[in-house]
């Protein structure tokens, strides 16, 4: 386990839960961090150091060796396809994260999509269109530090649908039975990723903004 120093070359520890491929990872090791990922599963293509364990088990064990937290519990239960289908069989880990997160006090990030029951007052709305992808997917972030709302940009690129090849000048939009890994690797910038981890990941661009924010709070 890496341990705090005060040495000018520093770089905050931050604990990544739930972390699967790494995508949320490389964008806070791209702001500034040293980041430890934790995941129940195996993740062979985790770019970085990885404890297989419990996520709620890890954080209560190791937490306090750490300067923040980054969770991004399981999205099934408040994703749209989820709620056309039906199926509540996905555990709800939200509320159990952020008890345990409040009681850490250490700073904290929530990812989650839209319609996950995230604190509206601490939460911003992502695009990566707004952040300059090209791609939309939304992600919900929850924060315990000031993050502003970046400005949204008008959807006026047209995507994909039904997993058909992208025609000219649409964004290819990287869901369900999509057509075109090495585009959606490039799109968004997970180059290591395979189709099915591209289809739930947080790209890096994100989490280098939500971690930019983070490490001014962290210095401050």
């Amino acid at each position: 386990m890496p341990r705090r120093s005060h040495d000018s070359t520093y770089r905050p520890l931050l604990l990544d839960l739930f972390c699967k491929a790494g995508g949320a990872a490389r964008g806070y090791a791209d702001a500034g961090f040293h980041v430890v990922g934790v995941d129940h599963l195996p993740q062979p293509r985790y770019p970085f150091e990885l404890l297989l364990d419990d996520a709620l088990d890890a954080l209560r064990a190791y937490g306090r060796d750490f300067d923040a937290v980054h969770a991004s519990p399981p999205c099934q239960l408040y994703s749209a396809a989820q709620t056309i289908r039906g199926d509540d069989g996905h555990p709800d880990l939200i509320g159990p994260t952020r008890d345990a997160l409040r009681r850490l006090g250490r700073p904290y990030v929530i990812e989650n999509v839209p319609g996950a029951p995230l604190d509206v007052a601490r939460t911003v709305v992502l695009c990566g269109y707004a952040l300059g992808l090209r791609q939309y997917r939304h992600r919900l972030f929850e924060t315990s530090f000031p993050v502003p709302q970046p400005r949204h940009r008008p959807h006026l690129v047209p995507q994909t649908k039904l997993g058909r090849p992208p025609r000219d000048g649409e964004f290819l939009q990287v869901v369900g039975n999509f057509s075109g890994t090495a585009r959606a690797r490039r799109d968004l910038e997970c180059p290591w990723m395979t189709r099915d981890e591209l289809r739930e990941c947080v790209p890096p661009r994100y989490t280098r903004f939500v971690g930019g924010w983070l490490l001014r709070y962290l210095r401050s």
